[in-house]
């Protein structure tokens, strides 16, 4: 329902289509930043591949960079608050050991397996997102949300056949074992994309990304100290290596900071149809940065994801609609309600004073004298 002050302003018929208008522009903002975060998902994955192929595996170390970043940035912020955490700590934690996992296993995939299977089978967090706000957050989802979310996935599946030929495509060592890392990943990064919504919706935003930051770092540390600490030591730091490595952090950064919002406003089941596409900008990528030919049937693919999720946002808006419409309703009876309340409280008062008057006239007070 619109404010108040806007319907007195503007008039309630106005204040309805500037509140719709608000919400259209705000879903538009949500796709567009989708996008942002999906070139972002590229520019990691870009990264993480340039490592594997240098014989650079320390998953856990690329991405510790980046919570420390977000426990110094953000970490600030709150201290400057001097105020008590919204949330409890321990959901931070379990965030944190949640959110380490599913980049390590990612991370880790790259070594086994090919860039655009780890793309496409990241996409695996869709369905366990969808079941997770489902259960957890009480999300509902029509039939026009599970025709967006399958137009999307058809649109991916159409962009690996027209990869399929490319260099790319070629088998990692272990693909099995690569694949297994990456659906183990998608599920934790489901759980983490929930909860994160959760968090975000329920708090602060701010609070959120320095206590994951804060958590995120302490696991990371002492996960590389039993894992990496080897390999780290004998990693060669050329410029080639160093490049990839800072520029993976600073894209996760980025990347985190921007999430929050795409989360409070559309959701973590559009933040993850939107990071589809980022399999398609690594072949954009392909096509003006190092001059490769793809197949016609891709740019049908892009096509085909961007209407699914125009249909996935669409059905999202009209239900936002239909459930403030029911809301609006529910406050104009319950207004209606005691406002009848209280016409009949004051027609009761009415009638209480009349008769308080005729017993005035009809038997008057005396006073009693002293002789």
């Amino acid at each position: 329902m619109p404010e108040k002050w806007l319907i007195r302003l503007v008039g309630e018929g106005r204040a309805t289509w500037i509140e719709r208008l608000l919400t259209e522009k705000r879903m538009l903002v949500g796709l567009i930043l989708g996008q942002f975060v999906s070139l972002l998902i590229t520019s990691t994955g870009f990264s993480s591949s340039d490592l594997a192929r240098r014989g650079i595996n320390i998953p856990t170390s690329q991405s510790f960079l980046n919570y420390v970043l977000l426990a110094i940035v953000y970490g600030i912020i709150v201290i400057k608050r001097k105020r008590w955490l919204k949330m409890p700590w321990y959901y931070y934690l379990l965030l944190g050991i949640i959110d380490v996992e599913a980049n390590y296993l990612v991370v880790k995939a790259y070594q086994y397996t090919s860039l655009t299977s780890v793309m496409l089978l990241d996409c695996w967090s869709i369905p366990c997102v969808i079941l997770l706000t489902w259960i957890l957050l009480k999300t509902k989802y029509g039939l026009k949300k599970f025709i967006g979310v399958g137009v999307c996935v058809a649109g991916l599946v159409l962009d690996v056949f027209s990869d399929v030929h490319a260099s790319d495509r070629a088998k990692g060592p272990n693909p099995l074992k690569g694949d297994l890392l990456v659906f183990g990943g998608a599920t934790l990064y489901a759980c983490s994309n929930v909860g994160e919504e959760y968090l975000v919706k329920k708090g602060d935003r701010t609070e959120v990304m320095a206590m994951l930051g804060v958590f995120g770092a302490i696991i990371s540390a002492i996960q590389i100290s039993i894992v990496e600490r080897t390999a780290l030591q004998s990693t060669q730091w050329t410029a080639g290596a160093a490049f990839p490595f800072f520029g993976f952090s600073l894209a996760m950064f980025v990347f985190y900071s921007t999430v929050p919002y795409i989360l409070k406003i559309c959701g973590a089941t559009v933040l993850n149809l939107s990071l589809l596409t980022s399999d398609m900008w690594a072949v954009l990528i392909r096509i003006f940065a190092y001059h490769e030919k793809v197949d016609w049937i891709y740019f049908i693919a892009f096509a085909g994801v961007a209407i699914g999720l125009g249909i996935y946002s669409w059905a999202s808006d009209k239900e936002e609609r239909r459930a403030q419409v029911a809301v609006d309703n529910d406050e104009k009876t319950a207004t209606d309600e005691e406002a009848q309340v209280e016409s009949s409280d004051q027609a009761f008062q009415r009638d209480g004073d009349k008769l308080k008057s005729r017993d005035a006239k009809h038997f008057p007070s005396t006073s009693v004298v002293s002789k």
